[in-house]
C-alpha cells in the first residue's frame, strides 16, 4: 500500500499492533479509525485484523492535504489499538488511470446513470469473474492476462464474488485460493491469509483502470452465517475494500436456497419460499448495515433472480438496481425487454444494470449474435450498465482441470476459461461501447415512439430506439430495411419538421459506418429510412447537424 508519496484517490494503509493475546480477535474486539481531512470532513472506518496481533485500516484522500487520524477500540485497556494517532499528507494524482483521475464513483444528478466525483460520466461495461478470486485464475500472469484483455476491449467493472461462491457446497476445494478458505467451518474464524491473497487482485483490478463490484457471498450463505455472523463478514469486507473504488453487491442470486431445497426430486416449495422470506428480510438488515458503516459511501445494489428490487424489502436502501433476465438465447428476449422497461420506469428511479444475462456459450448456445442483441435491447430500453458473460469465464474452468458439476448434478460446459475470454461477444461489446461513447450516452433515454412500431414484449423484433431530442438518435433494426420489406418500415418520427440532420448505417458488428447524407424530416417529423446497405441486424444514427 502507498502511504509514501500517497496521492489522492489511491489507496494508502496503516499498521497497528495489539498489546493482548486473544483467542479469536475476529470476533472479540472491534477497532474503528477516525480520520479528519481538508475542510473538517471525517470518516469513521473500520479496521480488520490482519493476523496475529496486527490490525489495519485503509484510506483514499479524495482532495490533496493533509490528514488525521485516531482509532477507537471496543478495549480502551488495549493501548495498541486504541487512541493511536497519526497525520498524513496526500498530494494531487496526476496519472492517466480513471478511478484515480475522476474519482469515486456514485449517482448523476438524474439519478439514472454513474459518474465520478469529477462529474465525468462512468459507463458500466462489465464482465463476470465470479470465482476469479480462486486459485484456479493464476497470479499473476493470468489474472494480468485477462485483465489487460478487458482493458483493451473497454470493460470498465468486474463482477466479482468474495470467497463464499454459487455452484459448489461450502469448503468445496474448487473455492479455495492461495491461502485455503476465507472462513473456518462454521464460520466463527475469519482467515486473514485467503484475504491477502484476494488484496493483490482487487488491488491490481483497480490500478488497472478496472472497478470491482465485490458480491458478498451467494444469498444462501445468509442462512448459514446468520444476519449477525453475516454483518460480521461486511464488516471485515468494507475495512479491507470500502477505500477502493468498489460497487457493493449485498449477495448474488440473494434470495435463492440452496440447490437441493428449490432444485431436484427432493425440491421443497414451502421451505424454498421460507427461506427466501427469510433471506430478503436479512439483506434488508444487512444493506441498512453496510450503508451506516462504509463511510466512503461506495454504492450499493443485489444480484437477483429477476429484479434486486425485489430482493429487499425497502428498495431505499439500494443506489442501483440489477438485473437477471435468463440465459435461453433469443428466447429470452421477450422477458428481458419486459423486464428492463419495466424497472427503467420504476419509481423512485435509480440506476439498472443488466447484471446477467445469456453467458455467451452456455448450454452451447447464445453466440455473439445473440450478445448483440442483448446489449442494444437493454441500452436502448433505458439500462445504465450491462454486464457480459462466458460460460467457462464465470467459474474459471481449467483446460486440464474442467470445473465440473454444479450441486444440481450437471455441468455448464467444458470450454476453458482462456478459449471462453476470446469468444467474439467481448470484442464485439467493446466496439459498442465505444461507438456509444461518440454520443451523449448518459443523456439517452428510451424512445420507442420514434420507430413507428415501438416493439413490444412479445413483439422484441421490432427496433428500438433511444436518444437526446433534437440531437441524436439511436435506433437498433434486429432485422435490417431489406427491398422485400414492408413499404412503411424504417418509418421514423420525433424529428423537426425541415431541421437539417445526418443519417448513417453502421454495422454493429464491425463497427463499419455507412454514410446516408444530409436528410431532412417532412412537416410531421418523419423521415423513411433507405435500403439498408448490408442484411442482418444494424443500427441507425441520426444526428442533428449545425
Amino acid at each position: 500500500m502507498r502511504n509514501k508519496n500517497l496521492t489522492t484517490n489511491q489507496v494508502g494503509q496503516w499498521r497497528f499492533v495489539s498489546r493482548k493475546d486473544r483467542q479469536n480477535p475476529f470476533t472479540e474486539v472491534d477497532v474503528d479509525v477516525i480520520v479528519t481531512g481538508p475542510g473538517g470532513r471525517s470518516w469513521r472506518l473500520p479496521a480488520f485484523w490482519a493476523g496475529g496481533k496486527g490490525w489495519r485500516f485503509r484510506f483514499a484522500a479524495p482532495k490533496a492535504g493533509t490528514y488525521n487520524f485516531r482509532t477507537e477500540c471496543s478495549d480502551r485497556s488495549d493501548t495498541g489499538l486504541h487512541d493511536q494517532q497519526g497525520s498524513f499528507r496526500a498530494a494531487a494524482y496526476k496519472g492517466d488511470n480513471p478511478l484515480y483521475r475522476h474519482g469515486r464513483i456514485g449517482l448523476a444528478e438524474d439519478r439514472r446513470f454513474f459518474q465520478h466525483a469529477d462529474g465525468s460520466p462512468f459507463f458500466w461495461l462489465g464482465d463476470t469473474w465470479w470465482m476469479g478470486l480462486t486459485n484456479r485464475l493464476k497470479w499473476k500472469s493470468e489474472f494480468a492476462w485477462l485483465t489487460a484483455d478487458r482493458i483493451k476491449k473497454g470493460f470498465t467493472v468486474v463482477q466479482i464474488v468474495a470467497g463464499l461462491y454459487p455452484d459448489m457446497p461450502w469448503m468445496d476445494p474448487r473455492g479455495a485460493n492461495e491461502g485455503g478458505f476465507p472462513y473456518s467451518k462454521d464460520f466463527s474464524r475469519v482467515n486473514p491469509r485467503w484475504f491477502d491473497y484476494a488484496d493483490r487482485k482487487i488491488a491490481a483490478l483497480v490500478d488497472s483502470g478496472l472497478s470491482p463490484c465485490i458480491v458478498g457471498c451467494w444469498g444462501y450463505f445468509l442462512m448459514w452465517m446468520s444476519v449477525d455472523g453475516m454483518k460480521r463478514h461486511w464488516r471485515y469486507l468494507v475495512a479491507r475494500y470500502g477505500a477502493y473504488p468498489v460497487f457493493w453487491c449485498l449477495a448474488g442470486e440473494a434470495i435463492m436456497p440452496f440447490y437441493d431445497i428449490c432444485i431436484g426430486p427432493k425440491a421443497d416449495k414451502d421451505e424454498s419460499r421460507r427461506h427466501a422470506d427469510l433471506q430478503k428480510a436479512g439483506w434488508t438488515t444487512l444493506a441498512g448495515y453496510v450503508r451506516d458503516i462504509d463511510s466512503f459511501h461506495n454504492l450499493i445494489s443485489i444480484h437477483p433472480g429477476d429484479s434486486g428490487r425485489d430482493c429487499v424489502q425497502d428498495d431505499s436502501l439500494l443506489d442501483f438496481n440489477m438485473l437477471q433476465t435468463g440465459h435461453g438465447g433469443y428466447g429470452a428476449l421477450p422477458h428481458t425487454l419486459k423486464v428492463v422497461r419495466r424497472e427503467c420506469a420504476r419509481q423512485p428511479i435509480m440506476p439498472v444494470v443488466q447484471s446477467e444475462v445469456t453467458y455467451e456459450g452456455i448450454i452451447g448456445q447464445n453466440k455473439d449474435d445473440v450478445q448483440r442483441a442483448m446489449f442494444w435491447t437493454c441500452w436502448l430500453n433505458g439500462v445504465a450498465g450491462y454486464t457480459y458473460g462466458a460460460n467457462g469465464l464465470w467459474q474459471l474452468n481449467r483446460a486440464e482441470k474442467p470445473y465440473g458439476p454444479s450441486p444440481h448434478g450437471c455441468s455448464w460446459g467444458n470450454c476453458s476459461w482462456q478459449d471462453a475470454a476470446r469468444l467474439p461477444g467481448s470484442a464485439l461489446l467493446g466496439r459498442a461501447k465505444q461507438l456509444l461513447m461518440q454520443y451523449p450516452w448518459w443523456r439517452f433515454q428510451p424512445h420507442p415512439e420514434w420507430t413507428g412500431t415501438p416493439g413490444t414484449d412479445e413483439n422484441w423484433e421490432s427496433p428500438q430506439a433511444a436518444g437526446v431530442p433534437g440531437q441524436v438518435m439511436v435506433v437498433y433494426f434486429q432485422n435490417a430495411k431489406a427491398p422485400w420489406s414492408p413499404p412503411d418500415f424504417g418509418h421514423l418520427t420525433g424529428l423537426e419538421p425541415r431541421a437539417a440532420y445526418k443519417a448513417s448505417w453502421i454495422d454493429p458488428e464491425f463497427a463499419v459506418r455507412y454514410p446516408i447524407g444530409k436528410i431532412t424530416a417532412d412537416a410531421n417529423g418523419r423521415w423513411l429510412a433507405p435500403v439498408a446497405p448490408i442484411l442482418g441486424s444494424i443500427l441507425l444514427v441520426i444526428e442533428r447537424t449545425r
